[in-house]
């Protein structure tokens, strides 16, 4: 039996902005390091994060730009959660236009934003990639779902 996905794209941004909490993988000489992120945005061009540049975060995704993205929602009790696993490359975003609007949405960033003149704010996207869209209807089923491709 089959448990295909019928996620769509929209569907996909639209759960991720819901559960902007998520967890971000990345690897570093063979070793992985999971860390939880409040994701930025995500729209039709990507999924969108920051970090300070002299973070372990920044220096990873440098060295590998592969990461996967898990944002999950528990619904309304045991049985009832769903994750979204995004995975893919992500790439470095410099962009006055974008630093202005992120200190204006997360105020408590000022500094930092403030300081990207010496190359301390890291934004990051991921602009395309694979979503693994899973629930416990579809747990059994992970490998007959083709990802949905962005």
């Amino acid at each position: 039996m089959s448990a295909a996905s019928t996620l769509n794209f929209q569907d996909a941004l639209a759960f991720a902005n819901q559960n902007q909490v998520c967890w971000v993988a990345t690897s570093q000489d063979d070793q992985p390091h999971v860390r939880g992120l409040l994701m930025w945005f995500a729209d039709a061009t990507g999924f969108y994060f920051h970090t300070g540049a002299t973070k372990s975060l920044a220096e990873q995704i440098s060295k590998n730009s592969r990461v996967e993205i898990a944002f999950y929602n528990s619904g309304e009790g045991p049985g009832k959660g769903r994750m979204m696993r995004v995975t893919g490359k992500v790439e470095r975003v410099i962009d006055a236009a974008l630093e202005a609007r992120l200190v204006q949405e997360r105020a408590w960033l000022k500094d930092m934003v403030a300081a990207s003149a010496k190359g301390l704010l890291y934004m990051f996207r991921m602009p395309h990639g694979e979503i693994h869209d899973w629930t416990m209807a579809t747990n059994l089923h992970e490998r007959e779902q083709a990802p949905l491709v962005f």
